[in-house]
């Protein structure tokens, strides 16, 4: 019965955070420290990548008209101004690819901070105010609609989500809706475009994480659980549900949001969280 409450619990975090600008991996890693959850047990370590494949999932859900748009008008677009390098779905996979490389490049090193929650604190609270400051400032935006991107935006976004991977708890959201609000997009752009490029950047990481951990490399021996009980399937399934209907919500009614008021909520949240775990960490709590 625990592990059934404990992946309700799990599930509804990864849905609610997962597309808000408050980093997912931040949450879940606070839940799963302060619920002494082994982060090195296999079942665990395939649950997590089961809820996230819920919560991607959301997304072309929510999004099939548009996709359906971009792809029935591609490549000149709906206004026939576009071109194969500046259509919505070239500017989507081009930012993606420039996330990717570096990514994978440094794969090492976002190893070594995926579990560290002091690097979780720090990024929660730096990005906080970097969030606060950037949507008082950015205030007259010149691209209303993800139509309107240009390839220079496109590239930047992607060179910013960047620092999401490196450094846990900055949020992919957060730094992806920042950087297009800094190059001049209005907040339902850089939402919209934050949620297309999260589609193809969160399926590769989470694909691959899922082959580290069923595959074995270099001089690893354990791998994830191959065999799963039935009480274990239970557990996945409630986890992959939940998180998939709660961050469905989560999207439609951040868009509905965002299109009347601004982030500066989700900013505050996150100096709070990241002072009160910083907090924590310093007394010794975690």
């Amino acid at each position: 019965m625990y592990d059934y409450l404990l992946s309700i619990f799990l599930g509804v975090v990864e849905g609610l955070t997962e597309f808000l600008p408050v980093s997912s991996t931040a949450h879940l890693r606070i839940c799963e420290a302060l619920m002494h959850i082994d982060l090195h047990d296999g079942f665990w370590k395939m649950y997590s990548i089961v809820i996230q494949l819920g919560a991607i999932l959301a997304l072309p859900v929510y999004f099939w008209h548009r996709i359906a748009q971009f792809v029935r008008t591609f490549p000149r677009g709906e206004r026939g101004n576009r071109t194969i390098l500046t259509h919505p779905l070239s500017l989507t996979l081009i930012a993606f690819v420039v996330t990717a490389i570096p990514a994978w490049a440094l794969a090492k090193v976002i190893g070594e901070n995926l579990e560290n929650i002091w690097v979780m604190a720090i990024a929660l609270l730096v990005g906080g105010i970097i969030m606060w400051i950037v949507d008082a400032v950015f205030t007259r935006p010149r691209t209303m609609h993800m139509e309107e991107m240009t390839l220079p935006q496109a590239v930047w976004i992607g060179a910013v989500q960047i620092l999401s991977a490196v450094f846990p708890g900055t949020s992919r959201s957060m730094s992806t809706i920042a950087a297009g609000q800094i190059a001049g997009m209005s907040r339902p752009a850089a939402l919209e475009f934050s949620f297309f490029l999260s589609m193809p950047t969160m399926a590769a990481a989470t694909g691959y994480d899922f082959l580290k951990s069923v595959v074995p490399h270099h001089q690893q021996t354990e791998t994830a659980p191959l065999t799963i009980t039935a009480h274990q399937w239970i557990v996945l399934a409630i986890g992959f549900v939940l998180s998939f209907v709660v961050a469905l919500a989560v999207v439609a009614w951040f868009m509905n949001w965002v299109r009347a008021r601004g982030f500066v909520p989700f900013a505050v949240y996150r100096i709070v969280l990241g002072l009160g775990l910083l907090t924590l960490l310093m007394r010794g709590m975690m």
